[in-house]
């Protein structure tokens, strides 16, 4: 259909995002999901997928700057809350903004302030305090830069992806990549995982209220919290195994009779998304569940001949020890109050996402961080050769 022929080989397509409206639809959620679509000559030349929330100012701090902002919230809810209208997806670390494969540059461009424009006009006329375009990555902010910074809006750093390339015929190859420290502690967790039974399945039936509270468990582990935008509706997880079918792989972890894990994988050409992960404690932690898990997901691309594994946002430190990239992703916000937009665009390079990760603030101050284009530059190869 159009909307894939814009987003060529893109796992997170059509069929995904229908089924992640309808499943935040029927759980009543207060996120609001849409799309924009261009046309020219009764041809969808562009397309991107929206949705309307309350955003807290406050969500990117994290830590003992986020108690500081939720006392700041207690006592100014109104001042704190906005309401935002966002081009990308709350489901997805990536802006899908795709465009017609028969557009040349100069068919982008128009398109795209085409977009820029209308949105500005959807805003206005639903009373929108804030606009923002979420994630766009480094092929696509160098696209849009121009137009966005046109339009007066401020540039903020978002949370960057975890990207690990896999040029290895074999996983004693990828471990020969790591450190010696690095190698041995996933040998040392491997062996000690015990008695843990792998099984791969597209259909979830049965399990899906499992696999809820596995998810829900986990993201109330986490030491940050990004509200509504890590939340998911009760019921993704069984929306997305029909919709998807066999490119939504979920590698099931159990230690006898008991589900102690599971990880949902989207499946592409030559990517595979590593998409979430939910596991029971303190069992999980007793079998090393997340070193067996990326191991097991770096046999799957291996042994699949698929080149790159993408572990998306968040819990920077294993990721990068094990080998991953950084690949960077911004976020372009325009408050509709012109004086308030100034202060934005003033403050915004002390605003970002990035800033907050303690895991990322360590590997910078300990001048590891990495960000990854050759590998970026490899993903966008691979659209291209897509289109």
């Amino acid at each position: 259909m159009a909307w894939d022929a814009c987003l060529p080989g893109e796992v997170e397509d059509h069929a995904y995002y229908r089924a992640c409206e309808e499943a935040a639809a029927a759980s009543g959620i207060g996120l609001r999901m849409a799309a924009i679509v261009v046309e020219q000559s009764e041809e969808v030349v562009a397309v991107a997928p929206l949705f309307r929330l309350n955003y807290r100012l406050d969500m990117p701090l994290q830590g003992r700057l986020r108690r500081l902002g939720e006392a700041l919230f207690r006592r100014l809810p109104g001042v704190l809350t906005l309401q935002t209208l966002c081009v990308g997806s709350p489901y997805s670390e990536r802006c899908h903004l795709g465009f017609s494969p028969r557009l040349d540059t100069v068919g982008r461009i128009a398109a795209l302030e085409c977009m820029i424009a209308t949105l500005q006009r959807q805003a206005a006329a639903e009373r929108v305090q804030l606009l923002v375009w979420k994630d766009l990555s480094p092929g696509q902010e160098q696209d849009a830069a121009t137009l966005l910074n046109r339009a007066r809006f401020a540039r903020l750093a978002s949370l960057p992806i975890a990207v690990l390339d896999l040029p290895y015929t074999d996983e004693a190859a990828y471990l020969a990549s790591l450190s010696p420290a690095t190698r041995k502690d996933i040998r040392r967790k491997l062996a000690k995982a015990g008695a843990v039974r792998l099984e791969y399945r597209s259909d979830i039936a049965g399990l899906e209220g499992e696999i809820d509270t596995l998810y829900e468990s986990t993201r109330r582990q986490s030491a940050l919290d990004y509200r509504d935008l890590e939340l998911l509706p009760p019921g993704y997880f069984a929306a997305i195994s029909p919709a998807l079918g066999e490119r939504a792989v979920f590698a099931l972890y159990w230690v006898g009779t008991e589900l102690v894990a599971f990880n949902l994988l989207l499946v592409e050409a030559d990517r595979v998304i590593d998409k979430f992960l939910g596991m029971r404690y303190p069992l999980a932690r007793e079998h090393n569940i997340y070193a067996v898990s990326w191991m097991a997901n770096v046999r799957f691309c291996i042994t699949r001949g698929i080149s790159l594994l993408q572990s998306g946002q968040t819990a920077y430190a294993s990721k990068l020890r094990f080998g991953s990239s950084l690949v960077t992703s911004t976020v372009y916000v325009r408050h509709c109050n012109t004086p308030l937009q100034w202060v934005l665009r003033r403050l915004s390079p002390w605003l970002g996402f990035d800033r907050f990760d303690p895991d990322l603030a360590e590997w910078a101050r300990r001048g590891r961080l990495r960000e990854g284009a050759k590998t970026y530059s490899k993903l966008r190869q691979r659209n291209e050769r897509a289109v």
